[in-house]
């Protein structure tokens, strides 16, 4: 957040005029950060940052309307100590704010995000038992399809596009929750949401689309549009949009 601060990309995330605006990977403290990016004018503002590793992690949202209840976590400290989840309510409408775990750096951390997206899965179906509309967003790193990355046959064996990673979004959409993008674009190649910056994958366009918003079917008749903001820089990822009648 700091560096897409003083990049100048903050005004053009708030130029977007957002209702709702959900950030991941934002590796700050809240005492980092200025009041402007803190408060800015027209939003409220809400932080997780990670109290295992400092600079690492976090997730922030920004909302024009005060929710109702702000919860931060699944409520399992293992997972909610690297701040990687918000959670909000309007009424029985309830938005997850999320940054999924990624995957590499050996089989302890592969196996740390495969039981962080089955805990994850078991709160929101849980949410929808009690009778919530759910809406959850963020990087979860992991590209579903085929269609979601550029070289799939070149990273079957790779964290990102394993069997057992694909398998969690299979039963993501098997339970009852709408993949947005897909639902508009079933067949559209070549958008992506992620590139490698080292090699300057993204002048190639040689990406993955690793960002969702995921809906609840019962919100499917309110799902008005879902769009990449695949122009809008200042970060590997692209922000993603959904549109809400």
């Amino acid at each position: 957040m700091r560096a897409i601060a003083k990049k100048g990309n903050w005004k053009e995330l708030l130029d977007l005029n957002a209702d709702i605006l959900c950030l991941q990977e934002t590796k700050v403290h809240t005492d980092e950060l200025d009041d402007a990016i803190k408060n800015p004018d027209g939003y409220h503002g809400y932080f997780s940052h990670s109290v295992a590793k400092k600079g690492y992690s976090g997730v922030a949202i920004y909302s024009k309307k005060k929710p109702d209840v702000v919860k931060y976590g699944m409520g399992i400290p293992e997972f909610d100590q690297e701040g990687r989840m918000i959670e909000v309510h309007f009424g029985d409408l309830v938005l997850l704010n999320v940054y999924f775990p990624n995957g590499g750096g050996g089989p302890i951390r592969l196996a740390y995000k495969l039981d962080f997206y089955d805990e994850f899965l078991a709160y929101v179906l849980k949410l929808r038992k009690q009778g919530k509309s759910v809406i959850f967003c963020g990087d979860i790193n992991t590209a579903h399809e085929e269609i979601d990355l550029a070289r799939p046959k070149e990273n079957e064996e790779n964290t990102g596009f394993l069997p057992e990673e694909r398998a969690w979004l299979d039963e993501v959409v098997n339970v009852g929750f709408i993949d947005s993008f897909r639902h508009f674009y079933p067949n559209k190649k070549d958008m992506y949401t992620f590139w490698d910056m080292k090699s300057r994958a993204r002048d190639r366009n040689v990406g993955w689309r690793l960002d969702y918003f995921f809906v609840s079917s019962d919100l499917l008749p309110k799902l008005k549009s879902a769009s990449m903001l695949s122009d809008m820089l200042g970060s590997d990822h692209c922000p993603i949009a959904i549109e809400l009648k």
